[in-house]
């Protein structure tokens, strides 16, 4: 499967974001979908993730509250939507489709697929 990770730019402190990951190539409902973000000079840390249903979803304790993610199977489409923005969540985000797992899980090791990423800035 490839993914199209996009809506990433600058917003200030504060604010809202939505950001879409897109997929093809194969049947999106197979995969748990995962959203993981790098900041500068750190490693690539979960932020939460969903079920092939959407039914179930989960959370770094980060982005709880403040984050939601969803999912459109019919447009093969996973939607990470970020409120209360602060500099903190400045980073690269990515996509990613775990193809095994029964649940979401937060491990990047269980993400076979990755989409290139797409850049947050908060300003403050």
């Amino acid at each position: 499967v490839q993914l199209q990770a996009s809506g990433g730019g600058l917003v200030q402190a504060g604010g809202s974001l939505i950001l879409s990951c897109v997929a093809s190539g194969s049947t999106f409902s197979n995969y748990n979908m995962g959203w993981f973000r790098q900041a500068p000079g750190t490693e690539r840390v979960f932020v939460g993730a969903i079920s092939r249903s959407g039914t179930s979803t989960s959370y770094a304790v980060s982005m709880k509250g403040r984050s939601t993610i969803s999912r459109d199977n019919a447009k093969n489409t996973v939607y990470l939507q970020m409120n209360s923005l602060n500099a903190e969540d400045t980073a690269v985000y990515y996509c990613a489709a775990d193809p095994r797992s029964i649940e979401p899980r937060p491990y990047l090791s269980d993400y076979r697929y990755w989409g290139q990423g797409t850049l947050v800035t908060v300003s403050s």
